[in-house]
């Protein structure tokens, strides 16, 4: 699975750990940035990583700042990104299951690092109920062009 990684100065850790976790179950992980500590804004970063995902169909891309807010914000500018922020595993799943989100969001200064290996290896192995109309329906319903 191909999975594109972001993250600010704020989950920067988070993101590094998370990286080891993926790449230890074999995805294929491509980090854009932020590759240390120093301060960057969370847009550029969210920006670019789900220009990656929507550009690559299949891919995901998971993105973690401060809260989680700003990322899902950003990435969510772009109207073929579904970003879910989520601080729970439930969340994930039905962010996947019922949404089809693409991108995962959450915040290091919400959770730690251990729930957000959780709540993105959920994301990651729940799929879309595609079968279900209702579901298909909603989701065609989540952008508009305004």
């Amino acid at each position: 699975m191909r999975i594109y990684l972001g993250s600010d100065h704020a989950g920067y850790a988070f993101k590094e750990n998370l990286q080891k976790h993926l790449k230890g179950q074999g995805h294929s992980v491509v980090d854009l940035g932020a590759f240390n500590e120093d301060d960057v804004d969370y847009p550029d970063i969210a920006h670019e990583v789900t220009d990656k995902v929507v550009e690559n169909p299949g891919a995901y891309g998971i993105l973690i700042c401060g809260t989680g807010i700003g990322m899902s914000m950003a990435s969510n500018d772009n109207k073929r990104a579904r970003a879910a922020l989520c601080t729970d595993e439930h969340m994930a799943e039905m962010a996947r299951k019922h949404n089809n989100a693409n991108m995962l969001c959450m915040g290091a200064r919400v959770i730690d690092s251990g729930l957000g290996i959780k709540i993105a290896d959920k994301f990651l192995n729940t799929e879309f109920e595609s079968h279900e109309e209702r579901h298909v329906r909603r989701v065609n319903k989540i952008k508009r062009n305004v």
